[in-house]
């Protein structure tokens, strides 16, 4: 089992391989949700990037993770315990969950400056040196899991905003009715204008989340003066007595306090973006502080005011603010959903390069930012997604039952895969492993079966998304492998038909034929069909193969690997990242350095186009042979995929049972 990458013109997979890159350095230059490029803006720029991008998630938990927490903590000891004993949990898992594990830890296994679960995937299968099953379907997992909490998070976030005019003065339950509306419109309108690209709303995002974390700290610190004895949730003593005196109880608390770190992930997906000191520093000088600050004066509040927990978050915001408030969180709520939905853009770009997706329709909506990308069916799937869960769940209290369990699946996936990095690639001993891994783990597991409970009161959805996605994903995967191998079988050897073509000669055409395929070592489909119905072969032939390295990106010295077979063929391997977007003509200009005289005026490409038959008797199920096939025939055109001119292309087909 491998991540090998369709990306041959006949549908078959073409393997990743290995390249050399420099090694891993914060760069002068990041790029934000809509690929807006913060170029040359020194550190401080790039942290306040990051906190317009990466914190996004994170920073409207306060919204609503304590509200949940203490509702649930009520049922049990009660009292002050119950207010500071889920404040203390909240901000020991900031501390453990975030800053140990993800700020100190996991950042360290970035891959060439890259993070997130595909691109640790790929690390982890660089550190064994193989092709690992294992590893492989952890990183399918964590992908599927990704697109779960990436539906979640814009409902959740914008619907707990809008909520806060429930609260507003004057206001009173007059709005309820329109509540789910106008957090549908919000997101309907978001979604609605990604295919324009965001980089001009992107330059505002850092600026408007910094004056809302700093909103959180001062509202926090004023409302600490409520009850300073709250500072005692700075001691994990009393969480751990929370834990103890609640028994089952406190294990069903520990799922609704993980809610205040949902949207660690992005810390680590979004290093690539940013560098990893600016979101370090972003993390620790800057949104920690105002998270905790904010989460202590909820605490203090409740103490002081029992009445307070039923939304604890606007009954801080004082009367006078009120409105203002409620347009800032609803604009923070906004940006964090926003880079959701630039994230899952991403992912799913890698996961097409790394072969778990067939191919699909990524458009660059800037002509300067390749980070500017847009994916049409993804953008659809979220916002129907999102739609329904607002239709359903109504309310972002009963949404919070659907949240975590994707986000903490993905937490575990991730401590799982670090595992082969650190043995395998960092060489640390087993016993620096085990003390790191092994409370990791232990606390993954722990939030993961909490929020397992959840499941019949909503937490099943994600997982159904994400058993559907492992499901097309793998079906994908061994697909590609079974025409691989049928391909291989069915095929002649290249160095066959060239010694048939020099015995026979066939009739020469002028120009320069390029034939795609997945497997250089055997005669492109293309390439049979041009020679036996058309009888003609062209005055230079390259057989040209697209490959994914298990790295980002490739340098452009790395591009290209030309070989001479003879006279009259090359056989030529191109490169990309999983991170880059393949374009072949701009390859092929490359190779002049290499002494191939390439005019695309004068330049054939043929691609072998096949039609998939199930059978029931070879391969897969009949049923996964039907899905695989209706993934082929929707996968993106290769001629536009490859950003091959199409009047330069040439397709020839065949029948294949599969």
């Amino acid at each position: 089992m491998t991540g090998d990458a369709p990306l041959g013109s006949d549908g078959a997979a073409a393997t990743p391989t290995p390249a050399s890159g420099t090694s891993a350095t914060v760069t002068p230059e990041a790029h934000v949700p809509g690929g807006q490029t913060v170029a040359h803006g020194g550190f401080w720029a790039l942290t306040l990037g990051a906190i317009g991008v990466v914190f996004g998630d994170i920073g409207t938990s306060p919204l609503y993770a304590l509200r949940e927490a203490i509702d649930h903590a009520r049922g049990g000891v009660g009292g002050d315990l119950a207010v500071v004993g889920v404040v203390s949990l909240a901000f020991w898992a900031l501390m453990v969950v975030v800053t140990f594990k993800y700020v100190f830890f996991l950042m360290r296994a970035d891959n060439k400056g890259e993070g997130g679960t595909l691109s640790l995937m790929a690390l982890a299968q660089h550190a064994v040196g193989r092709r690992s099953a294992w590893i492989f379907m952890l990183g399918v997992c964590g992908a599927a899991l990704f697109y779960g909490d990436g539906i979640i998070t814009p409902a959740i976030s914008v619907l707990s905003a809008i909520e806060g005019v429930q609260d507003a003065p004057g206001v009173g339950t007059a709005m309820d009715p329109f509540i789910v509306p106008v957090a549908a419109g919000i997101l309907i309108a978001l979604f609605m204008v990604q295919s324009r690209g965001t980089a001009g709303l992107a330059k505002l995002f850092g600026p408007i989340t910094a004056v809302w974390f700093l909103s959180l700290g001062v509202l926090g610190l004023i409302h600490i003066f409520d009850d300073i004895s709250i500072l005692r949730a700075l001691s994990p003593h009393y969480g751990v007595q929370l834990l103890i005196e609640d028994g089952f109880l406190g294990f069903i608390i520990l799922g609704s306090v993980f809610l205040a770190v949902t949207g660690a992930e992005a810390l680590y997906a979004d290093m690539g973006h940013f560098g990893k000191a600016p979101i370090q520093a972003g993390w620790l000088y800057f949104v920690l502080p105002c998270l905790t600050l904010n989460y202590l004066g909820q605490g203090a509040m409740i103490l002081d005011n029992p009445g307070a927990s039923e939304n604890p978050f606007w009954s801080m915001v004082p009367q006078v603010i009120y409105w203002p408030m409620l347009a800032l969180a609803t604009a923070a709520t906004v940006i964090a959903s926003q880079a959701v939905i630039t994230g899952a853009f991403s992912v799913t770009q890698q996961a097409v390069q790394l072969g778990l997706l067939p191919r699909i329709d990524i458009r660059n909506t800037s002509e300067t930012q390749a980070g500017q990308i847009f994916v049409p069916a993804v953008n659809s799937f979220l916002m129907i997604g999102v739609l329904v869960l607002l239709v359903v769940f109504q309310s972002s209290h009963n949404l919070t039952a659907a949240y975590g369990v994707a986000v903490t699946g993905t937490m575990l996936v991730n401590t799982l895969m670090a595992y082969f990095v650190i043995t395998k690639g960092w060489k640390w001993p087993m016993w620096a492993v085990a003390g790191t891994l092994i409370p990791f783990a232990f606390i993954d597991t722990v939030f993961l079966t909490s929020n397992l409970l959840k499941i019949p009161d909503g937490a099943w959805m994600p997982l159904v998304l994400g058993a559907v996605l492992v499901l097309v994903m793998w079906t994908w995967v061994r697909g590609t492998q079974i025409l691989t191998a049928k391909t291989r079988k069915d095929s002649l050897p290249l160095g066959d038909l060239i010694e048939m073509l020099q015995a026979r000669p066939p009739h020469r055409a002028p120009g320069t034929a390029i034939f795609l395929t997945s497997d250089p070592d055997v005669a492109p489909v293309a390439l049979m069909h041009n020679l036996k119905h058309n009888k003609v072969l062209h005055e230079k032939n390259i057989v040209l193969t697209v490959r994914t390295s298990e790295r980002p990106r490739v340098r452009e010295k790395d591009r290209v690997r030309m070989e001479p077979i003879n006279d009259d063929f090359k056989r030529l391997t191109v490169t990309y990242g999983f991170m880059e977007t393949p374009n072949v003509p701009r390859a092929l200009g490359l190779c002049r350095k290499q002494g191939l005289k390439f005019d695309i005026m004068s330049t054939s490409f043929f691609l072998g186009r096949r039609s998939l038959i199930p059978s029931a008797r070879q391969g897969m199920p009949l049923w996964q042979d039907r899905l695989f096939i209706f993934l082929m025939r929707n996968a993106a055109n290769p001629t536009d995929f490859f950003h091959i001119p199409p009047g330069r292309v040439v397709e020839l087909g065949a029948q294949v049972a599969v």
